[in-house]
């Protein structure tokens, strides 16, 4: 059965112009990793996935395919891709405004039982898109022939509940412009139908994720884009920035780059193994293909409120529940670790000062222990 039925849906319209509906199945046999691996050919899928964590911060897993739009960013250009045909627009200043433009077309109903997703924009920001926000030194990009920014809107979307073990099967009925209100009602069941029936088949086909370590990675795989004395070189003259008080802090990073002979999917499902998190991510956009495992939400806003967890410091996971809480106190004791947490609720702070109502920052949770499947960290 359907939610919301016919009748609700023709009053659910009068308030908006996209509605939900959704069917929910025991998805106690289902998998996310294997309903991707029968669901997921589309070019264009993600899969972001709650492996561990509660209710608060990893209840839910969200699967989409076969996107409304698809919409890119590279350089000054932005490439629109939607109901078969391609824009491609030259812009100037902010390039989300685009994005902006296609999102504001929608006028979301919201529906009693679904969380706080079910469709919308889900894709990437690169690092350099920065430049749009910032008046930052124009250097050169590392990797040209990489997207600065990819974002799927979709509306067809698969959730998993993962304390209640179920599935929701959710189509957004768009009914902007159209006059038959039953037609566009009964399209959505149909493509609920469909993709319940893509579920039934996937059953138990799920690998065993052991599997996918059969095949190891060696460090002689991965060449970096810097020699090492170069890095070196950096790490000294930030440390020269940090003594003259010209930074507080700065990211160092380089690029490993190697062949592999695995398929994406398949490392995902080692990383999965591995690395549990509340926010891993699969995102397959076309040519490029971004993988990650995260314990953090970078930034939030709901309802009109913005939140920020910043994680820093971290230990090891003990051996013993002994040793574990031992590693915590010295972790909350740990004055290096402290300072680098403090400095970043500072800017965390500074960050959303800069966007909130005055006087309305606060920090309603300061250095909090926090347990994951390797490490422990401190989060506020």
């Amino acid at each position: 059965m359907q939610y919301p039925d016919y009748e609700t849906f023709r009053e659910l319209a009068k308030q908006g112009n996209l509605i939900p509906i959704y069917r929910e199945i025991l998805a106690d046999t289902i998998t996310p990793v294997s309903a991707l691996l029968n669901i997921g050919s589309d070019p264009y899928v993600f899969l972001l996935e709650s492996v561990e964590g509660g209710e608060k911060w990893g209840r839910y897993t969200f699967l989409g395919s076969d996107p409304r739009v698809i919409f890119k960013v590279r350089g000054d250009e932005v490439t629109i891709r939607e109901n078969g045909r391609v824009r491609i627009i030259r812009h100037e200043g902010d390039p989300l405004k685009s994005l902006k433009e296609i999102l504001n077309r929608y006028h979301p109903v919201f529906l009693e039982g679904l969380p706080r997703f079910y469709g919308g924009a889900v894709g990437f920001l690169g690092y350099d898109m920065v430049r749009f926000f910032e008046r930052l030194p124009d250097l050169p990009k590392e990797n040209p022939e990489i997207d600065d920014a990819v974002f799927l809107v979709t509306d067809t979307i698969l959730i998993f509940d993962n304390i209640r073990h179920t599935v929701k099967v959710v189509a957004c009925a768009f009914t902007q412009g159209s006059r038959d209100l039953r037609q566009v009602y009964e399209e959505s069941i149909q493509k609920i139908g469909k993709m319940c029936e893509a579920l039934e088949r996937v059953g138990q086909k799920d690998r065993n994720p052991k599997t996918c370590g059969d095949k190891t990675f060696r460090e002689d795989q991965f060449s970096a884009n810097m020699a090492p004395e170069t890095f070196k070189e950096m790490v000294r003259k930030a440390k020269e920035y940090i003594y003259a008080g010209d930074i507080i802090q700065v990211v160092l990073s380089e690029r490993l780059e190697g062949e592999i002979s695995l398929a994406p999917v398949d490392l995902y499902r080692a990383l999965r193994y591995v690395n549990p998190s509340p926010y891993l991510f699969y995102l397959h956009l076309g040519d490029l293909i971004l993988i990650g495992s995260s314990p953090e939400v970078m930034v939030r806003l709901e309802e009109g409120v913005a939140e920020l967890r910043p994680i820093a410091g971290t230990k090891p996971r003990g051996r013993t529940e002994q040793e574990d809480r031992k590693l915590a106190d010295d972790l909350l004791e740990d004055p290096k670790e402290k300072a680098e947490h403090v400095m970043l609720v500072d800017l965390g702070r500074n960050d959303l000062g800069r966007i909130a109502r005055i006087g309305s920052v606060q920090v309603t949770q300061l250095m909090s222990v926090e347990r994951y499947s390797h490490v422990m960290h401190l989060v506020s």
